[in-house]
């Protein structure tokens, strides 16, 4: 009888950094390939509203040609509030829907809705790049669904493109305070093979807390990854090495980068 082949990740600790409500998707995938997964939630990610702002779009959703979010979060808290006000997903009327990636897709499908513009690079770039090249911009409004820390890279696009674009923020993301946290405790004591990054706001709250993430003399000292450019550009920015860097932006590319680095060491 043949033994079962060892996974690719068996043996190897793995670090996340993502905020504790989003961490077991990425945590799942790398148990499934064998990980011991240690969660460093370095930011909090909660509903954020402006209420006000959010009203008057809410009650003008029939003279927008397009939503566009930019990620999974702003999905889920806007159709929150959506559903709150609303009983019947067809006052959504016919706008067209933008997602900048798979995970925000996956978000709106739940809602049963189609999405009709995606980018294959999940970056604010590339979806005003598909969003310009439908045609549809000029004159077009455009509301853009995001959180505190979004870039305005989107938004100035799309205005480049003639579009007249409402940006709505539902969500916002917080540093969070890791020196009590079991996990950062042994993460200190034991180090790690890799810690993966999925956000610029990771990254930085990892470089401000350092102090409580120091590693102990004997620790293993991990690989950094990072999920795609604008991650990476923050780490570089802040002088973080960057060991791997997924293909495309995504988890499972991640996850990917992350099994072909250690695969090599």
């Amino acid at each position: 009888m043949t033994k079962p082949s060892k996974l690719p990740l068996t043996g190897r600790r793995i670090a996340v950094t993502r905020a504790r409500e989003q961490a077991s998707e990425l945590a799942a995938k790398l148990a499934a390939h064998g990980a011991e997964v240690i969660e460093l939630p370095l930011i909090h990610v909660g509903k954020a509203i402006d209420r006000e702002i959010l009203a008057d779009a809410l009650a003008e959703l029939g003279g927008y040609d397009w939503i566009v979010f930019t990620s999974a979060n702003g999905v889920r808290f806007f159709f929150d509030e959506f559903h709150r006000r609303f009983d019947d997903i067809r006052a959504l009327g016919l706008i067209r829907l933008a997602s900048v990636g798979e995970a925000t897709a996956r978000e709106i499908a739940a809602q049963h809705l189609r999405i009709e513009c995606q980018p294959e690079v999940a970056t604010a770039e590339a979806l005003a790049a598909v969003l310009t090249a439908t045609g549809s911009l000029d004159s077009a409004k455009v509301l853009v669904v995001t959180g505190n820390l979004n870039r305005d890279t989107l938004t100035k696009q799309l205005e480049a493109a003639r579009a007249i674009v409402d940006r709505v923020q539902v969500y916002q993301t917080e540093k969070t305070d890791l020196q009590a946290e079991p996990s950062a405790a042994d993460f200190r004591a034991h180090g790690a093979d890799a810690i993966l990054f999925a956000s610029s706001s990771a990254v930085q709250s990892f470089v401000d807390q350092a102090g409580a993430l120091k590693l102990a003399k004997d620790a293993k000292r991990p690989l950094a990854g990072s999920i795609g450019p604008q991650t990476s550009d923050t780490m570089k920015k802040l002088g973080m090495p960057i060991d791997f860097e997924a293909k495309t932006p995504g988890l499972d590319a991640l996850v990917e980068a992350l099994v072909k680095k250690l695969a090599r060491e």
